[in-house]
């Protein structure tokens, strides 16, 4: 075993008692943690931009607001949510514009609003679903990265965009599809929800998402010429390398579960 396979397992098994606490006590435990992941992830995202301590405002604002959109109201509707924070940005470009300082501040404000849909307004989902809907989620995710790294790593072969990411093979494509989709009808089994072929379905498609989210964070970092999102998590990075599939797994259930619920209202 390779020093940093040794490393992703620790930092795992490590992580593991502190998201079973959230998931089991949900909120507020459940929003704290959200709220951490989000932030942490956020200032990655801003750093590959704004390295250092430059634009330190806007990150500062950036965090307040990614704390303030994980912890809103509920009730509150996704539209409500993106127009304040549209509307935030607006402001800021509005200040930085208003002080001279910052030629950059429109461009500022766009990477200031992304990061802000891409990270805390995506993440915010978990608090609006049931333990058993995370659960999915978060091990069909789970097993998309582990069987794509696995497969990869064992057979190798052609890669599959390597303009991307030069290290993802088609073989390392196909075993993390069909992980997930063999989580998603065990999972689906086992609390007895929608037929097998529904939760088949769920786990092709969930998986297509997460490797789209794993391919998206691939480019931005080639853009910025960055290797990790950061060094926060021995083995896998930062805080964006490990969530970058989720970020596109989560809200692709969010949409299929609004037109099909995949599980019973009692679970």
């Amino acid at each position: 075993m390779s020093h940093s396979h040794f490393q992703r397992i620790l930092t795992a098994l490590v992580l593991l008692p502190f998201l079973g606490i959230a998931l089991f006590y949900g909120d507020p435990a459940l929003s704290t943690g959200v709220t951490i992941v989000a932030v942490l992830g956020l200032l990655e995202f801003y750093a590959m931009f704004w390295p250092g301590r430059s634009r330190a405002g806007w990150k500062i604002y950036g965090v307040a607001m990614a704390a303030g959109i994980v912890w809103a109201p509920l009730a509150w509707p996704g539209t409500v949510l993106v127009c304040l924070t549209m509307l935030g940005a607006a402001l800021a470009f509005l200040l930085a514009h208003d002080r001279g300082r910052s030629p950059s501040a429109f461009q500022d404000s766009q990477i200031f609003l992304f990061g802000l849909l891409y990270l805390p307004f995506l993440l915010r989902l978990l608090r609006n679903m049931s333990f058993m809907e995370i659960m999915l989620v978060l091990l069909v995710t789970f097993a998309a990265d582990t069987g794509a790294y696995y497969a990869g790593s064992h057979f190798g072969g052609p890669k599959i965009w390597p303009s991307i990411s030069p290290k993802k093979t088609w073989s390392g494509s196909l075993g993390g599809l069909l992980s997930s989709v063999i989580v998603a009808v065990g999972f689906g089994l086992a609390a007895g929800a929608s037929p097998w072929a529904h939760f088949a379905f769920l786990g092709a498609a969930m998986n297509i998402a997460a490797q789209t989210g794993d391919f998206f964070e691939s480019a931005l970092k080639r853009s910025r010429d960055v290797k990790d999102s950061g060094r926060i998590l021995p083995g896998h990075g930062g805080m964006l390398d490990r969530i970058d599939s989720l970020l596109f797994a989560l809200p692709l259930y969010c949409a299929l579960a609004a037109v099909h619920p995949f599980f019973p209202a009692t679970l």
